[in-house]
């Protein structure tokens, strides 16, 4: 972006906590010899990178330091109706969860 965001949605991004986010980059140049080098380096199988000093990999704690986003409380989600959270979260994961609550996941393990 080379402008912050339209006043129009101001309020709704900083009300979801998400102003500083619409904020980041801006005035900032991009570097593609690293952005291609990053790419090379990434293992999607592992969600890794695989670099010279050894492996690493994005962190939930590093999108909150890094970002300042919020890792804690409700996801900011589009609005789903369904009479079968089961079928949903199949189609949307691919996995259904252990521990569905009403259209929540209430739990980390997921069963294939």
């Amino acid at each position: 972006m080379f402008s912050p965001p339209s006043p129009l949605i101001e309020n709704y991004l900083r009300e979801a906590g998400f102003w500083h986010v619409a904020m980041i980059g801006l005035g900032c140049k991009l570097d593609p010899k690293l952005i291609s080098a990053l790419i090379e380096r990434w293992r999607p199988e592992m969600n890794t990178f695989h670099l010279p000093c050894g492996e690493c990999t994005i962190t939930l704690e590093d999108v909150n330091l890094q970002l300042g986003l919020p890792v804690d409380g409700y996801a900011s989600t589009e609005t789903v109706q369904s009479g079968d959270w089961r079928a949903v979260c199949y189609e949307l994961l691919g996995a259904i969860p252990n521990n569905i609550n009403g259209g929540r996941i209430a739990g980390y393990e997921i069963h294939s």
